[in-house]
């Protein structure tokens, strides 16, 4: 299993919007391609002592391929659709990858 991570940050005024968009399309067109592979997907958010808001994502694949046939060759370039980049300050263009060794829920 494979956690592709990205990071984005917006301001305080754009958090709850950019939230929104990511649950109510983004999320939502993710799972509509139905991707081979895609396992999912967490968000996660949190405030910073500057004002903004930082947000990451972890989506989840079956293997390294799955990614790439998802993200395409130049599978760490972050997807990040059209309509995200007016509510983000700034977001790291290329996303990590690592081996999930171990998940343990209770």
């Amino acid at each position: 299993m494979i956690g592709r991570i990205r990071h984005g940050w917006t301001t305080a005024d754009n958090a709850d919007p950019y939230e929104r968009l990511l649950r109510g399309e983004i999320f939502p067109a993710i799972a509509a391609k139905e991707a081979s592979g895609y396992r999912g997907i967490q968000l996660f958010r949190r405030g910073l002592a500057s004002g903004g808001v930082e947000f990451i994502t972890i989506m989840w694949f079956d293997s390294g391929e799955t990614v790439k046939r998802f993200a395409g060759d130049d599978y760490e370039r972050a997807v990040v659709p059209a309509t995200a980049p007016a509510l983000l300050a700034r977001y790291a263009a290329r996303s990590q990858h690592y081996e999930i060794k171990e998940q343990l829920s209770y």
